[in-house]
This record gives structure tokens, sequence and C-alpha cells, in this order.
């Protein structure tokens, strides 16, 4: 994490005022042009199948890839044929919209659209024109709900249903917007979120994450034999979380290493370890399988969301015609 993250989550500092009128420009611009699209001034784009966005109103990891797993998969259970949409960030393709299949590589879509086509039977297409990966969705598959991870800001596209994910350990840090602070948007957003969704802790709408056994990197096979010692490796937005559900798991870290989200890893990040056991993220797992060493191991975590949050989103299904009789 960057001094300048870090200054979002430790109050007040000399740094978060001086960015302060940097903050008041993105405010005034962002507001510019939602009012735009509230006005008509800016057309957005209606997709002809319903769009549920997945979603947040802060930076860096908040929790989104694991719903989204577990929404699609929820949705595919009731019959409903399911396709996903991305920005694919920190991937770089030489075309787009990108289909993403077994072989696309996280270089071209980034590491969570790759995480998401491998855990889920369901097309993913990645690019920054979200319109154009709708259009290509609807092209190639014949759907009923389209999940867009991400793009709660992207107001040029109009959207059926929003959740917001909330890293309930992190919050909103200090509660001011980019770049003196974490907010993409000032928590006023939130009053016009469908549902707001806790990642962890106990508010009414939340969800758990669950560990699974941990799993080679290199073979992608669950392992039976305990592992008691190791290194944590991760580049995610909240690497204090994974590293304690390993700790949950009677393992002792012998050292924690953060890289920034979305890092793309070489074997020489790995050097340092030699042989000895390494611990990463499913996230991170998908960029290291082509250089895995057999030490390296990463843990899968599933969303088990609330009764209220199943309840909310029943309700909502059947509000916007997307399931009938739930």
């Amino acid at each position: 994490m960057s001094k300048l993250e870090q200054s979002w989550y430790r109050g007040i500092s000399f740094l978060t005022v001086l960015l302060l009128p940097l903050s008041g420009l993105f405010w005034f611009i962002s507001n510019l042009r939602k009012l735009a699209y509230a006005l008509g001034l800016l057309k957005a784009y209606q997709s002809p199948v319903p769009v549920i966005v997945v979603g947040n109103i802060s930076v860096g990891g908040n929790g989104k890839t694991p719903f989204v797993i577990w929404l699609a998969n929820y949705l595919q259970q009731r019959g409903l044929r399911v396709g996903i949409i991305s920005r694919g960030y920190g991937g770089n393709s030489d075309s787009y919209p990108l289909t993403v299949t077994e072989h696309t590589d996280t270089t071209q879509a980034g590491d969570e659209p790759v995480l998401i086509q491998r855990r889920l039977d369901c097309p993913v297409v990645v690019g920054p024109d979200r319109q154009a990966n709708i259009k290509q969705l609807i092209a190639q598959h014949q759907l009923d709900v389209i999940i867009s991870d991400d793009g709660m800001q992207h107001y040029k596209m109009a959207r059926t249903i929003e959740c917001c994910i909330v890293d309930s350990q992190r919050r909103f840090g200090n509660g001011l917007l980019m770049p003196a602070g974490p907010l993409r948007e000032t928590q006023k957003r939130l009053k016009s979120v469908d549902l707001v969704i806790e990642n962890g802790g106990n508010a009414t709408f939340n969800y758990q994450l669950r560990s699974a056994n941990l799993v080679n990197v290199a073979t992608n096979i669950a392992t039976k034999v305990p592992l008691l010692t190791g290194h944590a490796v991760s580049a995610i937005g909240n690497p204090q979380r994974f590293e304690n559900s390993l700790r949950q798991q009677g393992i002792t870290l012998l050292s924690c290493h953060h890289f920034r989200d979305h890092y793309g890893y070489t074997a020489q990040d790995f050097i340092k370890f030699n042989d000895e056991i390494v611990f990463m993220t499913e996230k991170d797992a998908v960029k290291c399988h082509s250089f895995a060493k057999p030490t390296w191991y990463f843990l899968p975590v599933d969303a088990e969301p609330s009764p209220a949050v199943v309840s909310k989103l029943n309700l909502l299904l059947r509000e916007k015609g997307i399931l009938d009789g739930l």
C-alpha cells in the first residue's frame, strides 16, 4: 500500500489537507457529469437485458469478486442464464471487447475476470466500453441477466439493480473523496443504492467469507496435509483479512509481503522464498500458475450472504421482473 493509500485510513494528515483542493475539483467534475445524465444532456445506454451492478464507492479491494461469483451461482440455480462484464483492470488486450476463456491470460483480461471465468460456468466479457461488452454478450449468448463487476460510477450504462459492497473493517477511511481520501462518491450515494452489503461485520445485510481447503497453485489440487508455517504473499486491497484467515487455520506466518492491488507477479518476486511454503489468495494464484513451485498454495474463499441479503435480493428480483414467482 502506497503512502497516499495509508493516509486514507489514518485520519487527517498534512498530506490530506494538501490534497483537499483536488478532491474538491473531483467532486465538482463528477457531480457535473451525474447532473448531465440526470437532465438527459448525456444519454445512458439501456441494455435490452437487465443489468445488476456490483460495485462500491471507494477504491481498493472491498470484496466484490466473491459476491459476484455467489450472485451468478445463485441466479443460475434459479434457472437464469447469466453473463458477466468487467472493465478488466490490469489487463491489456490487443482488441476489445474480449471474451474470457480458459486460455485467456491475466495480462490480457486482468486477474478478477480470469478468476471469475474459471469459477463459473457462464460467459465473461471484458473491455473499457461496457456498452460494447454487453452487445457482444447478447450477440453470442441468450441471456436473462447480466452482472457488471464494478461500474457503479459508470453512469453511461443504465442499470436495473445496484449492489454496493462495503469493507466492514476499512469502511470509508477518512470519509473524503479522492485523492485526499478513498471515496469515488460521498456516502450520500448509498441512499440511492438498492442493496448495501458489508463484507464481514455484524450488519444486517452482510456476507461472510468462508475458507475452503488450501489448493496447490501449480496443480490446482486441494491439499489434505496440514500446513503449519509459511510466507503470506498478496496483492489485494485488504491483505490483513487474508492473513487472519490463514492464522485462523492454525498457520504460523513467517513473513507477510504486500504488493499493490492487481500487481502483475513474475517469478523474480518469489526468489527470496527459495523452496519454502508460500500462501496466496486465489486472485494471486491465477497470475502465478505458469511459474508456480510445488510449495505454493492458495486459499479459496466463498461468500456466504446473510438471510437478510438473500431476502432483499429476492424482493428486488421480483420487483424488477428479473425472476417471477421467486
